[in-house]
């Protein structure tokens, strides 16, 4: 029989899985990966956090597999899980160095951040696509984890929730700023990716597929690119100026163009061509992003 994942619903259970003593705070902790003793083979199915997980690693053993390539990151970095997400325990905890901080919902319910955490899409990101930290941001990032860590071992006052939470903040929008240095400074990985996901794409509707199988959604995609599909999302924005919907829709007006200026197709042959399965769902979307209609642009070619 299949073992299937083990749920983490508290700290304590964490902790104590890890071969750590009890936490000091019942609802947010760091566990120094240094010290922890497990094993990981007891962890082969996978683990489900019911809370949020941000690892700061500071050494990586071998090599991670980024995007379709395998690249040698060393230097260490950072990845982030959001509550009751699938994680492989062998591969995220087995082979590097450093700290976990580890956040259960109820400790930001009543804060404003409850809400933004929503809003930093790299808790949707594979582990594969963490952030990949330059000394000198691993250094900022150490010592906001310091920080929190040294408000966890003093004496709890009404002003420790609040501190805390103001660290887990700066923590995020520094994430966030890396994040975007990264999109920016590997440009040949992310370029490439780019190239990849067009040619998927021009692929996908002059070998007629569409008329197979329907419009190709963001999901297909981020599958075909074996990137998560907020993570695709993000770097075609910091490419593009566009999230993958958007650019997908961009591709097919330009195909749909094409088929348009064929006076051999009516304007239902260029919708189904296309993968839609209405008409109007195509005349819809055509003049949403070109402010005419099908037909109109057809005429105007005359």
């Amino acid at each position: 029989m299949k073992a299937s994942p083990k749920i983490f619903t508290s700290l304590s259970q964490l902790h104590q899985a890890m071969g750590q003593p009890k936490p000091l705070h019942p609802i947010i902790s760091i566990i120094n990966y240094g010290d922890a003793v497990f094993n990981a083979k007891d962890f082969e199915a996978g683990i489900i956090l019911n809370f949020y997980k941000i690892s700061f690693k500071t050494n990586f053993k071998g090599q991670i597999r980024y995007g379709q390539g395998f690249y040698d990151f060393e230097e260490g970095g950072m990845s982030f899980v959001a509550p009751g997400q699938l994680l492989r325990m062998q591969d995220e905890e087995a082979n590097y160095e450093g700290l976990s901080l580890h956040i259960h919902p109820d400790f930001i319910r009543q804060y404003a951040l409850n809400d933004q955490i929503k809003q930093y899409g790299f808790f949707s990101y594979a582990a594969s696509e963490a952030l990949y930290l330059s000394e000198k941001e691993k250094q900022t990032i150490w010592g906001i984890f310091q920080h929190i860590q040294a408000e966890l071992e003093e004496r709890i006052d009404h002003f420790s929730q609040d501190v805390m939470i103001s660290q887990i903040e700066l923590l995020l929008n520094y994430s966030n700023r890396f994040y975007n240095r990264q999109f920016i400074t590997r440009k040949i990985v992310n370029h490439d990716v780019l190239s990849k996901l067009e040619n998927y794409l021009e692929t996908y509707f002059n070998d007629e597929k569409a008329l197979a199988t329907g419009l190709p959604t963001v999901a297909t995609v981020a599958e075909e690119l074996n990137l998560s599909a907020r993570y695709l999302s993000d770097l075609l924005r910091n490419l593009t100026g566009q999230n993958t919907q958007q650019f997908i829709h961009d591709k097919l007006i330009d195909k749909a163009k094409a088929y348009l200026a064929k006076d051999t197709l009516t304007i239902a042959e260029v919708a189904y061509q296309l993968g839609f399965e209405h008409p109007q769902s195509f005349t819809k979307l055509f003049k949403h992003k070109t402010s005419i209609t099908p037909l109109q642009y057809k005429s105007s070619l005359q």
